[in-house]
């Protein structure tokens, strides 16, 4: 009997990425043979996201990518955007099953024979049964593996659905995450980047229960005193939640690298308020000062929404000025959409989308300045770097310890090494040419 093939497509954030690989570790189980996507396959499944408007359109898009590679293959949807509208991913030509949050880690007990169905099947919980956790860690890309730590979110942010499509907040017993990390090293990955959807809230029904039996600085405390990692970098983490004690042991560590991604979202007290974030904008200034107060060469990236309902010129200049003047290194701009079933999708003041759209080009032109700026303070200094595994347009890539990007001629021996460098100077295509100052690890 010919072994079955299956492929898989991952929309969205690092978490997706990380859980897409677990449910194919056990399609592997079941004797399934992995594929590339442009492949042919039997099942082909799609990890979705429902954080911006393309990524459901995305979602058409890539159903009929595998249509024309066969036509006779089965497809599943799971993630986000299938727990959240379900119904809507069913009707799609060519859908055979869709999969809510808690399905998807058993998407094998809901395969028979792979023929396609008539019409999408749907087995799809309350999101309120979501309250339990599957651990999961991605790899694949040889440099680094993405390590789920924590899962849904208890904050009640009115632009967003991911409450709705991931539950409550939840997280994994340290013992298994750092039996995850040990796992991940074995394997001879260089960084573990830690992931959640809200990973300063870490502990909390670590045991089922709402009691934070650990807390994320613990958590630190812990991988870092993990054998055979080199490298720990911590995803995005909320500013409300990121401890001084975490920022110094960050600047001590032995493995977590000094590099913070926290959101904003608005600098604008007033948009905070509407947004229910958890802090004010002054609190956002204290974090970003204690970062480089104990570390000057930390990267910090920051996420911001542009035209949430209510943003006035005034309130986006005063996030414009406010990221301007702060010591940050680059952003991640989001233009607000409309999400059904959240408080925000029925508020005044709708901006519209021409004005959304020319606000986020002004940040992400402001980025641009803030990454340039950034490496130049990085020229002359010496740094680490890990080499990742593609060759671009005969160029190797990799990323210092502070999330500098470097470029060298193609050279396979450096893939998945560490070397310590000094940067030089920045490329026309914005990327830092370095000297090699010795060799770290072979």
């Amino acid at each position: 009997m010919k072994t079955k093939k299956v492929a898989f497509y991952t929309l969205g954030c690092k978490l997706n990425f990380s859980e897409t690989s677990t449910i194919a570790r056990s399609f592997k189980d079941k004797g399934f043979d992995r594929v590339d996507f442009s492949e042919k396959a039997d099942i082909y499944v799609i990890n979705t996201c429902s954080v911006t408007e393309n990524a459901d359109k995305r979602f058409k898009t890539i159903v009929k990518q595998a249509q024309k590679v066969n036509p006779d293959a089965f497809v599943a949807a799971i993630g986000c955007y299938a727990q959240l509208k379900p119904e809507e991913l069913a009707a799609v030509d060519g859908v055979d099953l869709v999969l809510g949050a808690t399905e998807k880690f058993k998407i094998t007990d809901y395969l028979n024979d792979l023929t396609k169905n008539e019409f999408g099947e749907v087995y799809s919980c309350e999101i309120e049964e979501a309250d339990f956790y599957v651990g999961s860690y991605s790899i694949g890309d040889r440099t680094r593996a993405f390590l789920k730590v924590q899962d849904g979110c208890d904050y009640k942010c009115t632009y967003c659905t991911i409450p709705l499509a991931r539950g409550i907040s939840r997280s994994d017993t340290m013992e298994n995450v750092l039996k995850n990390a040990r796992e991940i090293s074995e394997q001879g990955i260089k960084e573990i980047v830690l992931t959640g959807v809200n990973i300063g809230d870490y502990g909390k029904g670590e045991f089922g229960n709402k009691k934070h039996e650990h807390t994320f600085l613990d958590l630190v405390m812990q991988l870092d005193k993990v054998e055979g990692i080199e490298r720990l970098r911590i995803s995005s983490i909320e500013p409300n939640l990121l401890k001084n004690e975490t920022i110094e042991l960050v600047s001590r560590s032995r493995a977590f690298v000094p590099h913070f991604h926290v959101p904003l979202q608005s600098g604008s007290n007033d948009i905070l308020k509407k947004m229910k974030r958890r802090y004010m904008r002054e609190l956002y200034v204290d974090r970003v000062s204690k970062i480089k107060e104990v570390m000057p060469h930390s990267c910090i990236g920051v996420d911001v929404i542009v035209g949430f309902p209510g943003e006035t010129d005034e309130h986006f200049l005063e996030t414009y000025n406010f990221l301007n003047a702060l010591d940050i290194s680059y952003l991640h701009v989001f233009t607000y959409s409309e999400r059904d079933n959240t408080k925000a999708v029925n508020m005044d003041g709708v901006v519209p989308k021409s004005v959304r759209s020319k606000r986020s080009k002004m940040l992400r032109g402001l980025s641009a300045k803030k990454r340039r700026a950034f490496y130049e303070k990085q020229l002359g200094t010496k740094r680490t770097v890990l080499f990742e595994g593609e060759n671009k347009d005969g160029y190797i890539h990799g990323f210092t310890e502070n999330y500098v990007k470097v470029k060298a001629p193609w050279n396979p021996e450096l893939v998945n090494t560490l070397h310590e460098v000094e940067l030089t100077k920045i490329d026309e295509d914005g990327l830092v040419r370095f000297d090699f100052v010795k060799e770290l690890t072979a």
